[in-house]
């Protein structure tokens, strides 16, 4: 008990110098606290005021829009760096009372060359688009950002710093129309989609973005970029003239209901086994939104639905000891995500598994910004992290969840903040707290990081995991038998983010016995040293756009001092002209403790290639190839490959099918021994009849499980919200002779939700 006492008692102290050092050091610094920097002037761009809605048509003829001044896109980008743009694009910006009117005249040199399908929403980013970025606050903390392609297919995303996230969902309209001199779109974003601030006049930080894909990637902006800037935002203009806004409150109702039937083998181990169809059940739900203000708003769900419609594509598992990593598909926590995240993932949302209920409050006021997350679970999961294994235990213990966030914005990317998980069953808890801080200096200088300390209570229940494995030298073990701990986590960057030159030098650190069982942490006690750095040169000449070279070395400790692992990777990455990327990187150095063998010389090479040569074909591949240790009881040293194979094909505007295709082989260096073979391919064919109406057809076979799965779709989608599936699964396995090929499993399924919103 006192080795783990003393152990814990060092990250409180660090905890509080951490965040007295970032208060100081974000204080001290002029660049964090000034929003603007003096010597930057910004492009302006007034909206003009109209009094009644404004139908959209995609074509620009409503008379209104004249009353706009218009400003032109004349820089490009990328590939160039601020030289004068080839095609002509305009802006105009009007608003009312409820809407923001964004209209966009895109011309074109030679129209037929136009690359535009007819998608879901969220999946036009390969075609020419427009892309509207908003930071509403004018702090560079995060902006929304709305794209339209020329079909008027619509995609948002919210951005974090330079991070984009494509889960992030608002409800706008849009309209667009392709013509002899290229293309048009409007834009209709409502207010009460958008947080920001409660203020008479507004004045946001934008910029506008016109993509347009041909031989190369070429975008064009209003403002110019300078690429040894790392903050986008920043150097963006502003747009005046937005008054008499403030008030604006909404209601949002979202009731939804699910009608579905199951059916599965009574034993799937045993292909003998009757099919047992289940009952038709029914479920209904509803979700609620209240926003009295721009910058605040409360949530709650009853019953929610989170059944999973879009599927998880499988991932090979073998020879892999750690919990996998799924992305998040549920609307509920996808809304407001960017307040949750972090680099030590001490919030994962799918560890949510089967909620009762759910409650949200997201704000801002000034400079802070607030969030907090109460919910409740039938059926909670956990994740028992180790140094070279964890578990992943599912359960159906009930568990109350509180995810609290908190931070401060001092402009200019800064910001100091903390957060707070807890979870608590019968008898059992974990809560994890801690301050993050990010601080950037001298252009492109940034000092970031993390601290986070951990209390557990385990659950006493062996049933559930009877495991002997011990964490570090700590005398605790990752069985289920009521024991206590504490743990500590740290995650600290420095690093420089430039045009030419680039460096990260990261600090990793985790105890034996840190969890957060709230968040994703499938590995612990480790302390590891990296540093990466690149130089990047642009040639930009008829076949090479750009090329890089850089490396990333690193040395791992665990907790007891032991030398676990050492690595140097050097990497080539060339853009070529034709939208193609080509990634080399070679494991020049790479040694490795596993299971008390130390492995020496795992040499191997990965390389990964993108293509996208035509409108209709885009191409890649990922392949590690070389040495690999068996990871089991008896570890060896083995010879292989990983590959991930993908083809989209789109021979319309509106149809795709993608052919995806993974496979992994182990085999002994010493002995030829086949340790394991075998793929996964998944083919997805799409056809969008409209912008709301699509079938979507999945196939999927999965060889080291001998699992076929089917999933046939209908979807109409009026927006985000406000939608209607109708679909099916179904499973089989290949049993061999005599039952061959059999159905284990069949679910059919509709739902029905619906956006009401005052």
């Amino acid at each position: 008990m006192e080795h783990i006492c003393n152990r814990i008692s060092l990250p409180a102290r660090v905890l509080r110098i951490a965040a007295v050092t970032c208060l100081a050091l974000l204080y001290t610094n002029p660049a964090a606290r000034a929003e603007t920097p003096a010597d930057t002037v910004r492009l302006k761009i007034t909206a003009v005021r109209i009094e009644d809605d404004l139908p959209l048509t995609g074509s620009l003829d409503d008379p209104r829009w004249s009353r706009s001044t218009p400003v032109s896109l004349s820089y490009e980008v990328t590939p160039n760096e601020n030289t004068p743009a080839v095609q002509r694009t305009s802006v105009r910006v009007l608003y009312n009372s409820h809407n923001l009117y964004i209209g966009f005249d895109c011309r074109d040199t030679d129209p037929e060359a136009i690359r535009a399908h007819i998608t879901d929403r969220d999946k036009p980013f390969d075609d020419d688009f427009i892309l509207a970025i908003l930071d509403t606050y004018g702090d560079y903390q995060r902006a929304y950002e709305f794209l339209v392609n020329p079909y008027g297919i619509q995609a948002d995303l919210l951005r974090t710093t330079n991070n984009e996230d494509a889960s992030f969902d608002a409800v706008w309209e849009s309209a667009a129309a392709m013509n002899d001199s290229g293309w048009t779109a409007e834009l209709a974003i409502p207010f009460k989609s958008l947080r920001f601030p409660a203020r008479p006049d507004q004045h946001w930080v934008v910029d506008f973005i016109r993509n347009i894909p041909r031989v190369s990637r070429v975008q064009n902006s209003w403002v110019p970029i300078d690429k040894n800037n790392p903050c986008l935002t920043c150097q963006a203009g502003t747009l005046e003239g937005i008054s008499g806004i403030q008030s604006t409150s909404s209601v949002d109702i979202l009731p939804y209901i699910v009608g579905q039937e199951s059916g599965s083998v009574s034993d799937n181990s045993n292909p003998g086994s009757g099919f047992v169809n289940g009952s038709v059940t029914g479920r209904v739900g509803s979700g609620l939104r209240y926003a009295p203000s721009p910058d605040f708003a409360v949530e709650a769900v009853i019953n929610p639905d989170f059944s999973q419609v879009e599927s998880d594509a499988t991932q090979i598992s073998v020879n892999s000891n750690f919990a996998l990593f799924y992305p998040e598909k549920r609307p509920f926590f996808l809304l407001g995500a960017d307040m949750f995240s972090n680099s030590t993932q001490i919030f994962y949302s799918r560890s949510i598994n089967n909620p009762l209920g759910a409650a949200r409050v997201i704000g801002k006021t000034g400079s802070l910004s607030y969030a907090y997350l109460a919910t409740t679970d039938r059926n909670t999961p956990y994740i028992v992290p180790g140094e070279e294994t964890s578990d992943l235990v599912a359960s159906d213990v009930e568990s109350f969840s509180n995810i609290a966030r908190a931070r401060y914005d001092f402009g200019g990317e800064n910001f100091i903040g903390g957060m707070l998980t807890t979870r608590n069953s019968t008898d059992a808890h974990n809560y994890v707290g801690g301050v993050d801080w990010n601080s950037k200096f001298w252009g492109n200088y940034y000092f970031r990081g993390e601290l986070f300390s951990s209390d557990t209570k385990e659950l006493n229940d062996t049933t559930l995991l009877d495991n002997t494995r011990m964490f570090g030298s700590t005398g605790r073990d990752a069985a289920f038998n009521g024991e206590s701990y504490g743990g500590f986590s740290a995650n600290i960057n420095f690093l420089r983010d430039a045009r030419e030159y680039s460096f990260d030098l990261q600090y990793l650190d985790r105890s034996p016995t840190f969890q957060a069982q709230d968040g994703f942490i499938p590995s612990n006690d480790l302390r590891m040293l990296l540093l990466s750095q690149g130089y990047t040169f642009y040639p930009n000449n008829s076949w090479l756009e750009r090329w890089s070279i850089s490396a990333n070395s690193g040395l791992h400790y665990n907790y007891d001092n032991v030398h676990k692992e050492t690595w140097t990777l050097p990497n080539l990455d060339m853009q070529f002209r034709g939208q193609t990327e080509l990634t080399v990187l070679w494991f020049a150095v790479n040694d490795e403790l596993y299971k008390d063998v130390m492995f020496r010389k795992i040499i191997r090479t990965e390389v990964s290639v993108y293509s996208r040569p035509a409108s209709s074909l885009t191409l890649s591949l990922d392949g590690t190839f070389g040495k690999f240790i068996k990871r089991t009881d008896d570890p060896e040293m083995g010879r292989g490959h990983n590959i991930n194979i993908s083809a989209e094909i789109r021979p319309t505007s509106q149809l795709d099918i993608t052919l995806a295709y993974s496979r992994s082989r182990l085999s002994s260096v010493a002995t030829g021994e086949l340790f394991y073979d075998g793929y996964i391919t998944r083919a997805t064919a799409i056809y969008q009849f409209s912008r709301e109406l699509y079938f979507r057809l999945i196939g999927q076979y999965d060889q080291f499980n001998s699992a076929l799965d089917v999933y046939p779709l209908l979807s109409y989608k009026l927006n985000p919200y406000t939608i209607f599936y109708a679909g099916s699964t179904y499973s089989l396995t290949e049993y061999g002779t005599p039952y061959g090929l059999r159905e284990t499993g069949r679910q059919y399924f509709i739902k029905l939700q619906y956006l009401i919103r005052t």
